[in-house]
């Protein structure tokens, strides 16, 4: 969490994050705790292609559709290992967010997220988060394509 606590500093929006008395870690904690709906939670998940790691943040409330993984990013969906995540990524899991992430990671943005004018992804820890508009996520992400590649159709 530090490292994304400063990474906001230096941005100039670390008042805006939110410390949390209770976890986080998965959708559903996160939405009681920030008391929003489960589907404003941008979840953030960690994939490995040959190219190298990445994660896509999607709306609470969407699961990843294989068939349109493969066909925009060329190939099966394979999930980090949840051993090697933090190693990878630069944030253990729960507090996996697109933030302040390991150099090589690239983060995408699902177009299931343009529905809601802020949502809250997490912050490098299972207690905390911030809410975010979307072209403020993109910006502070760095990411480096929306895509279109959730079952649920919300684009």
């Amino acid at each position: 969490m530090a490292k994304v606590c400063e990474f906001f500093d230096r941005q100039g929006v670390g008042s805006r994050l939110i410390a949390l008395e209770v976890s986080s870690a998965t959708v559903e904690l996160a939405a009681a705790a920030l008391h929003c709906a489960p589907q404003r939670i941008a979840k953030t998940l960690s994939f490995l292609l040959d190219i190298g790691p990445l994660l896509i943040v999607a709306a609470g409330d969407t699961r990843i559709d294989n068939a349109k993984y493969k066909a925009r990013l060329g190939a099966k969906t394979k999930m980090l290992p949840l051993a090697e995540v933090e190693q990878i990524i630069g944030h253990a899991v729960g507090g996996v967010c697109p933030f302040a992430v390991n150099s090589g990671v690239k983060v995408y943005l699902n177009c299931s997220l343009q529905r809601f004018k802020t949502v809250f992804p997490v912050c490098g820890s299972a207690n905390n988060a911030i809410e975010k508009t979307i072209p403020e996520l993109e910006k502070y992400s760095g990411a480096a394509d929306r895509l279109d590649i959730c079952k649920d159709r919300h684009c």
